[in-house]
C-alpha cells in the first residue's frame, strides 16, 4: 500500500490517500505509512506529509491514534441534534424546541403573497431587511453594518467562514461546542483550537490563548451557549473585547440562537473598531427549526462577500419564507407567545435544577433549551445506567473538541411534566452512584 500514494505537495499526497480510499484500495482501519517512511520514499520533508495527515484528519478521512499511528476512518455516523431515530428509550437528550410553543404559521401565510421574485432581485427582502435591521443594530458598537440572510445559523457560519478563510486555517472554537459548529470547522478543512467555557461563558485566557496560536477566526455564542447554557456576563465580555482589540482583522462570528427566547441581556465581544465581524441570530429556535432563516449583520466587506455567496440564480434565500418569517415577528400576537416560550423554558429548567439539587446533583440552570449536568462519574457509564432505566441522553463527550472523557450530561427536559421530572432525577441519581461504585472498583 505504502507504494501507491504518490505526490510532491500536502495536497497531492492528501488527494492520492482520498482517491485510494475511494477505489477501495484503503479501507477503513487500515494504517497509513509513518511520516518518515512515506517522506523518504517520495522524496519530500517531513513537514510536508504532517500537512498531508492533518488535511484528512481534519476532513473526517484518517484518524490520527498517537503511536497507533494514522489509519483511515471509519464512515460512522456523526453526532448530530434531533430526536434518536427507532429509540423506545423516553429522549431528553433531543435539544429540540417544544412543538406546542412554535407559532402556527397559518395565519401568516396571507401576507407572504405579492409579487413574484426574479432573477437579479437582492438578496435579502426588503420588509424583512427594514425590520431586522433595528433588531440586529442595536447591538453591535460598529458604526457601518449591512444585513443579509442565509438559510440558518449553521449555513451563515459556513458561508462566513468559507469567505473569509483557507484550508488548513485556525478557528477559535468554544469548548464544548455546539455540534453543527464542530463539525462545519472540521468538515471545511480548518483547524479547531479550543477555547474552555465557563459559568460566564467564554475565557479570555483560552481565547487569549487561541489567538496567539494563529486563530483567524473567532465563533462565540454570546447567550444560552449550547451545551452549556452559560451566557456572557457584561465584564466578561469587556475582557473578551480588549483581547480582540489587538487583532481587529480577526473574523469574530456572534451566533445569538436563542435570542427572542433569551431571559439574558446580550453582551457582545465586537468592539467599535474591530474589521471583520458578524453577528448571526436565526429564528429556529422560536419559529421551528424548518424556517430556514437567519439573518447576519456584518462589516461591509464580509456582508459583500456573503451576498456574493448567496446570490440570485445560486443558492438564495426562498423570498416566500423570508415573508412568512417576517409576518410572524411582527406579529403582536407572535411575540407574545415568545414571551410565553421564554419563560417556560426558563422556569422548567431552573425547576428540574432545584430536583436536582435535592437529590445531591449540580446543574446550573443557564439559558437555552438544556442543562449541563455536571457528574460524579464519566458520563458514559451514567448515560449506560439510563438506559437501563429508560431514559436516552446525551453525554457531554460528543461536544468535547479533543475528545477526551467528559463528566457531564446535557438534558432536554422542557417537556417532562412534573411526575417524569421527579422520575428523571431520581434515576439520574441512582445511574450516577451505580455508575461512580463501577468506576471505583475499576480504578482499583
Amino acid at each position: 500500500m505504502d507504494g501507491l500514494i504518490v505526490g510532491a505537495t500536502a495536497s497531492e499526497i492528501a488527494d492520492s490517500v482520498r482517491d485510494l480510499r475511494e477505489r477501495g484500495a484503503l479501507r477503513a482501519g487500515e494504517a497509513l505509512p509513518p511520516v518518515r517512511t512515506l517522506a523518504d520514499r517520495l522524496g519530500v520533508n517531513r513537514n510536508t506529509v504532517v500537512a498531508a495527515y492533518r488535511h484528512l484528519a481534519q476532513a473526517g478521512l484518517v484518524t490520527a491514534l498517537g503511536r497507533g499511528g494514522t489509519r483511515i476512518a471509519d464512515p460512522t455516523p456523526v453526532a448530530q441534534e434531533g430526536f434518536a431515530p427507532g429509540s423506545v428509550l423516553r429522549d431528553v437528550g433531543s435539544g429540540n424546541p417544544d412543538a406546542a410553543l412554535i407559532p402556527d404559521p397559518a395565519s401568516a401565510l396571507a401576507a407572504v403573497v405579492g409579487r413574484p421574485v426574479l432573477y437579479g432581485e437582492p438578496v435579502i427582502d426588503a420588509a424583512l431587511e427594514a425590520w431586522a435591521r433595528p433588531w440586529m443594530t442595536a447591538d453591535l458598537d460598529p458604526a457601518d453594518v449591512r444585513l443579509t440572510v442565509t438559510s440558518g445559523a449553521v449555513d451563515a457560519v459556513e458561508r462566513l467562514l468559507a469567505q473569509a478563510l483557507t484550508r488548513d486555517d485556525a478557528v477559535a472554537l468554544e469548548d464544548p461546542c455546539w455540534l453543527a459548529g464542530l463539525h462545519t470547522v472540521r468538515l471545511g478543512g480548518y483547524r479547531p483550537l479550543p477555547v474552555p467555557v465557563d459559568d460566564e461563558g467564554m475565557t479570555v485566557a483560552g481565547l487569549r490563548d487561541a489567538l496567539a496560536q494563529g486563530a483567524r477566526a473567532v465563533v462565540c455564542t454570546p447567550r444560552a451557549q449550547n451545551p452549556t447554557g452559560a451566557s456572557l456576563t457584561a465584564e466578561r465580555a469587556a475582557a473578551l473585547r480588549a483581547v480582540l482589540a489587538d487583532h481587529p482583522y480577526v473574523l469574530v462570528i456572534e451566533d445569538d440562537h436563542f435570542s427572542l427566547l433569551s431571559e439574558r441581556p446580550f453582551h457582545g465581544i465586537v468592539g467599535p473598531e474591530h474589521r471583520r465581524f458578524a453577528l448571526v441570530r436565526s429564528v429556529s429556535k422560536f419559529l421551528g427549526p424548518d424556517m430556514c432563516v437567519a439573518v447576519t449583520a456584518s462589516d461591509p466587506e464580509t456582508a459583500a462577500r456573503l451576498a456574493q455567496r448567496l446570490s440570485p440564480g445560486t443558492t438564495w434565500v426562498s423570498h416566500l419564507l423570508q415573508r412568512l418569517a417576517h409576518a410572524l415577528l411582527a406579529d403582536p400576537g407572535v411575540v407574545a407567545q415568545l414571551r410565553e416560550a421564554a419563560a417556560h423554558y426558563a422556569g422548567r429548567n431552573a425547576a428540574f435544577a432545584e430536583r436536582l439539587a435535592a437529590h445531591g446533583l449540580r446543574a446550573i440552570p443557564g439559558d437555552g433549551l438544556n442543562l449541563w449536568l455536571e457528574l460524579a462519574a464519566p458520563a458514559r457509564a451514567v448515560s449506560e445506567q439510563l438506559m437501563r432505566r429508560g431514559w436516552l441522553a446525551r453525554t457531554g463527550d460528543e461536544f468535547v473538541l479533543d475528545g477526551s472523557p467528559s463528566r457531564h450530561l446535557r438534558l432536554t427536559v422542557h417537556e417532562l411534566d412534573d411526575a417524569d421530572a421527579e422520575q428523571l432525577a431520581t434515576d439520574l441519581a441512582a445511574a450516577v452512584r451505580a455508575a461512580a461504585t463501577a468506576n471505583g472498583r475499576m480504578d482499583r
